[in-house]
Formats: C-alpha cells, sequence, structure tokens
C-alpha cells in the first residue's frame, strides 16, 4: 500500500460497521428456526442475562425512585401540587427513566458478560471447532443469547419500575408524611396502561434486542486475540448506550 493512499474516514469505518451489524441481523433472524433445537440453551440465556441482572436492577431501581420522589416532592411543594407525586414518578418512570436506564444497566452487565464470552470463544478457536462438528455457531452461541436479550429487557423494566414507584412511596408518603391514598389514587387515575405502560413495554423490548444484537455482534466478530475482546467489550457499552438513547427520542417522537 502507498504511502500517500488515503485511509478511510472514520465515518465510511462507522457506516461498514452498521451495514455489517444490519447483514447479521439478518443472519440471526435467519437462524432462529434452527436455533429452536437448542431450547434449553436460550433458556439457559435467560437466565444468565435476565435473573442474573436482577440484584442490579433492584437496587438502582429503588434509589432512583427514592431520589425522585424527593426531588419532585420540593419541586412539586413550590407550586402546592404534592398530591401529584405518585403520578409523577410513575409516569417518569413507565415512559422513559425505566425503559432507559434498564436498558443501560443491562447493556453494562449482561451485555458485556455476552461480548466477552462469544470473543473468548473467538480467540480459543471454539466456534471453528462447532464449525467443525456440524455445529451451527450462530444457532448454537448467537441467536439464543440476542433471543434471551430481547425476553429479560422488557421483564427487568418492569421489575425497575415496580421497585421505582415503591422507592417514591418510601420517600413520599413514609419520610415526607404525605397521604397514602392520595399517592395511589392519583397514580391509577392518570397512568393509562395502553398509552403509558404498553409504550414502555415496547421500548424495553426494543433496547433489549437492540443490545443483544450489537453484544453478540461485537463477540462474533471481534478479532481472536486478549486485546481485540476487551477493545469489543468497551465498543459493546458505548455503542449500546448511544443507540438506546438515540431510539429513545425516536420512538418518543412516534409512540407520543
Amino acid at each position: 500500500m502507498s504511502a500517500d493512499r488515503p485511509r478511510p474516514s472514520r465515518i465510511a469505518d462507522a457506516l461498514a460497521q452498521i451495514g455489517a451489524c444490519t447483514l447479521f441481523l439478518f443472519q440471526l433472524l435467519g437462524a432462529i428456526p434452527k436455533s429452536l433445537r437448542y431450547f434449553r440453551e436460550t433458556i439457559r440465556q435467560i437466565w444468565f442475562v435476565g435473573a442474573m441482572s436482577l440484584v442490579i436492577i433492584i437496587t438502582c431501581g429503588l434509589f432512583v425512585g427514592m431520589v425522585l420522589g424527593l426531588q419532585l416532592y420540593y419541586v412539586l411543594s413550590i407550586f402546592g401540587g404534592t398530591a401529584a407525586l405518585g403520578t409523577v414518578v410513575s409516569l417518569a418512570l413507565y415512559r422513559e427513566l425505566g425503559p432507559v436506564v434498564t436498558a443501560l444497566l443491562f447493556a453494562g452487565r449482561a451485555g458485556t458478560s455476552i461480548t466477552a464470552e462469544i470473543g473468548l470463544m473467538r480467540a480459543t478457536d471454539q466456534l471453528s471447532a462447532m464449525e467443525m462438528m456440524a455445529v451451527d455457531p450462530l444457532a448454537y452461541v448467537a441467536t439464543p443469547r440476542f433471543l434471551a436479550g430481547i425476553v429479560a429487557m422488557p421483564l427487568l423494566a418492569c421489575v425497575f419500575n415496580a421497585l421505582g414507584i415503591f422507592g417514591a412511596h418510601l420517600v413520599g408518603v413514609t419520610w415526607l408524611g404525605l397521604d397514602n391514598g392520595t399517592f395511589w389514587s392519583n397514580m391509577t387515575s392518570s397512568v393509562d396502561v395502553w398509552k403509558d405502560v404498553i409504550n414502555g413495554v415496547w421500548k424495553s423490548t426494543a433496547f433489549g434486542a437492540v443490545v443483544a444484537l450489537i453484544a453478540v455482534f461485537q463477540g462474533y466478530t471481534t478479532p481472536p486475540t486478549s486485546e481485540g475482546v476487551a477493545y469489543a467489550t468497551t465498543r459493546t457499552v458505548v455503542f449500546s448506550s448511544i443507540v438506546v438513547l438515540a431510539l429513545d427520542f425516536v420512538m418518543t417522537a412516534f409512540l407520543t
């Protein structure tokens, strides 16, 4: 290669990565029927990325709800609207904070684990060994983890929302003395199941698919070196966070 030949720009590299990830998505979707024979592996991955993430989801959900309850109580007290605390907290959690924060936590905990695990399989030639034994790595390794992310994310978001509302209740009712009946009645009368709750579920499902796709793609295509696995794990967190926030804006614009 000549020294004066221009290097491809970062924008071109980014577009190439997006195109490769899109093609990889179609490969995953095509491998879903074949992956049904490995149903137990899919269940194991749901346990790994879902149940094993419950501790951080529960802890963060509780404290996010407590912070929301504390901050919003003092803001609403300026306008004499502390009775709306339950409504504001629940809408903020169901529509935005629940799906988004859960997706970011999911990317940091489960996404990095998926990338590192598949990357180590690539580095130790386990994926090549599967191909030699007539086992499709896409169907046995990649697709179960992709499906597990889609299934686990909405469930984790529901847990996050429940703990967030519980944390706001602890602060608003138990600590600051807001009436318990007012807290719950205003919330139940203002929150719409389809417009608020179901839209949040759709968001979390889309975020789960995006995070799982990026994690599997980065691990599956990483260079088979320890340095390559480390960079792939970092890219999973960075790319997942950016895509989740951008997708949240797009979905909010269309769903509201």
